[in-house]
C-alpha cells in the first residue's frame, strides 16, 4: 500500500497507533520443518507442472505482476484479469480465454489481494471480489478497530500487532482462513506475493522455496497473513514477525548459486544474483537472526518485478540453471506489468514553507519507490533486448564459420520476449490521466472509482500494441501448432526458486 497519500483516516490515527509502541505481530507462529522435501509444498516448479495442461501453450511462459497501491492497485489489476478472461484464442479448435494461459502471478501490497484471491477462488472471483473487498471500506474498519479501547490491551501486548488485526479482518471478509496448503489442488496460476525484510531490505517471498531457507512450512501460513504482511506500511501498520529456524533443515540452494559463486566467475551479469545469494545466506544464520520482521513488499519492490529480474540474470549467469528450467524449449516469455503508480498533485514547489512532518514521511518513502519502479520496467526491457542481441550474435558467429544463413537461424533457438506495460502513464487523455494519477493510496475508494479502475485496466491492456500483437500471434500460432508434450524440466522452477 505504498504511495504518497494514505488517506486522511490513517493520518489521523497515526499518533494513536504510534503511542501503542513498536508492537509487532508475533502470533501465530510459523511452524518449523526438520528437513526439506523438494517434491512437496507450494513451490514454483511443482505448481507449474501441476497446473499445466493441454490447453496451456507449452512454448510460452506467461507472467503477470501486480503492483502496490491499496484498493487502487487491487481494482486496476482485477480489471486486467477481467480483460484476459474476455480475450479468447483458439487451441485445438476450442475457444480458450487468455487468462487460462497465465502461468504465474506476482503480487505486492495492494496487488497481492487480487493475486491471492484469484489463486484461491479462480473464476468464482469474478462474482464475489467486488462486493467482498473492492467496494468495502476496509480502511475505515481497520481504523475503527485500532481506536476501539477494547482492542488496546491486545495491540499493546507485543503479541498482537495492528497487521495481525488486519489479517483477521481480511480472513473475515475475503480469505476465510485459507492457507497456502489450500492452494495446492487449485488449477490456478502459481502466485508469489512478497514482503520486505526490515533488517536487510531483501524480498520475503511466500513460497516453500523461500521458506526452506528459514526451515518453516509456508503451507500453514494463512493467505490473509501473507496479504497483511505484503501491505504492512511502515509506521501505519506493524511489521509482521516470523520465526527463523534457518540452517537446521538442509536447505538446498538452486543450481545457479554454484555458477555465480565460482572464483573465476565474472561479476556480470551475475551481480544481482550474487546479492540474492547473500540475502539467502543471511537467513541461514538463525542464531543471530531468530526473528524476521517483515513489512510492505513495496518497500523493496513495488511492481513485483524484482524476483523476475533476478531470475533472468540468474539464467544469463548459469547454464546449469538454463538446463534445469528448459529455457531452450521455450518460444516466448510474456510479462504483463500492471503498474498502478499514482502521482497526486502538490503545491510544495510553489511555497517557501516546507511540507509538514507527516507529508515528509510519506513523500520520502514513496518517491524513491516510484522512481525505482519505473527503472525496473526499463531494466526488464533492457534484458529482453540483450537476449535478442545475444541471439543475433550467435547467428552471426555461425554464419562467419561458414553455415548458411537459413541454417544458422534455425540452429539457434528463437526466444521472443514480450514486455507489456499497463500503467496510468499510457492514458492518452490528459484529464483522465490526471484523475487516475490523483487517486489516493488507501484501502477505501468510491464505487465509481473502483468501476473506472476496472474498466481502465481492461482498456489499457486491450489497446496496448504489444498485447494486440501477442493476441494475434497466439490466435495464429497456438491454433496451428501441434500438441506438445514438453519434458518435465521445461516447466521446472520458472521463477526465482527461493
Amino acid at each position: 500500500m505504498t504511495g504518497r497519500c494514505y488517506g486522511l483516516a490513517f493520518v489521523l490515527v497515526l499518533p494513536t497507533v504510534l503511542a501503542l509502541g513498536g508492537c509487532t505481530a508475533l502470533a501465530p507462529v510459523n511452524p518449523r520443518i526438520d528437513h526439506v522435501d523438494l517434491d512437496n509444498g507450494y513451490r514454483v516448479g511443482n505448481r507449474l507442472r501441476h497446473t499445466h495442461s493441454a490447453k496451456n501453450d507449452p512454448d510460452t511462459l506467461f507472467l503477470l505482476t501486480f503492483s502496490g497501491g491499496g484498493t487502487r492497485a487491487a481494482a486496476f489489476s482485477y480489471g486486467v484479469l477481467e480483460e484476459l478472461r474476455r480475450t479468447n484464442i483458439q487451441v485445438d479448435g476450442k475457444n480458450v480465454n487468455l487468462l487460462a494461459e497465465v502461468d504465474a502471478i506476482a503480487g505486492v501490497s495492494g496487488g497481492s489481494f487480487t493475486a491471492l484471491a484469484y489463486a484461491l477462488y479462480g473464476d468464482k472471483l469474478f462474482t464475489e471480489y467486488e462486493s467482498r473487498f473492492l467496494k468495502k471500506d476496509v480502511q475505515g474498519t481497520l481504523t475503527r478497530r485500532a481506536l476501539n479501547p477494547l482492542n488496546w490491551f491486545a495491540l499493546g501486548s507485543g503479541l498482537y500487532g495492528r497487521s495481525e488485526m488486519a489479517a483477521d479482518y481480511y480472513d473475515q471478509i475475503l480469505f476465510n482462513g485459507a492457507t497456502f496448503d489450500d492452494l495446492m489442488d487449485k488449477p490456478t496460476p502459481i502466485t508469489a506475493v512478497t514482503g520486505t525484510d526490515l533488517s536487510t531490505g531483501a524480498r520475503f517471498q511466500f513460497s516453500q522455496d523461500h521458506f526452506d531457507l528459514i526451515c518453516s512450512d509456508v503451507g500453514k501460513v494463512r493467505l490473509a497473513r501473507a496479504a497483511a504482511t505484503s501491505s504492512a506500511v511502515p509506521a501505519v501498520l506493524s511489521p509482521v514477525t516470523y520465526y527463523n529456524y534457518g540452517g537446521s533443515c538442509g536447505a538446498v540452494m538452486p543450481p545457479w548459486v554454484r555458477d555465480v559463486t565460482l572464483p573465476d566467475k565474472p561479476s556480470r551479469p551475475a551481480g544481482r544474483a550474487l546479492l540474492r545469494y547473500r540475502d539467502m545466506q543471511s537467513l541461514q544464520d538463525s542464531a543471530n537472526r531468530p526473528y524476521l520482521h517483515v513489512v510492505d513488499g513495496g518497500v523493496s519492490d513495488n511492481l513485483g518485478l524484482r524476483g523476475l529480474l533476478e531470475s533472468l540474470e540468474e539464467l544469463e549467469a548459469s547454464r546449469a540453471y538454463q538446463e534445469q528450467i528448459g529455457l531452450r524449449q521455450l518460444r516466448r516469455i510474456v510479462v504483463v506489468v500492471v503498474n498502478s503508480r499514482s502521482a497526486p498533485d502538490t503545491d510544495w514547489d510553489r511555497r517557501s514553507r516546507a511540507p509538514g512532518m507527516v507529508s515528509q514521511l510519506f513523500q520520502s518513502s514513496s518517491v524513491p519507490i516510484d522512481h525505482f519502479s519505473s527503472e525496473s520496467v526499463e531494466l526488464l526491457k533492457d534484458i529482453a533486448e540483450r537476449w535478442a542481441d545475444k541471439r543475433r550474435l550467435e547467428v552471426a558467429e555461425r554464419q562467419l564459420a561458414g553455415m548458411p544463413k537459413a541454417q544458422a537461424e534455425a540452429s539457434v533457438p528463437r526466444l521472443r520476449f514480450d514486455a507489456i506495460d499497463v500503467s496510468f502513464e499510457s492514458i492518452p487523455d490528459p484529464e483522465e490521466r490526471h484523475y487516475f494519477m490523483n487517486l489516493p493510496t488507501s484501502f477505501v475508494l468510491s464505487d465509481d472509482a473502483v468501476d473506472r479502475l476496472r474498466e481502465l485496466g481492461g482498456r489499457l491492456l486491450r489497446e496496448a500494441p504489444a498485447f494486440r500483437a501477442l493476441r494475434q500471434d497466439m490466435l495464429e500460432g497456438v491454433a496451428s501448432r501441434p500438441k506438445a508434450n514438453p519434458k518435465p524440466s521445461a516447466l521446472d522452477d520458472r521463477l526465482d526458486p527461493p
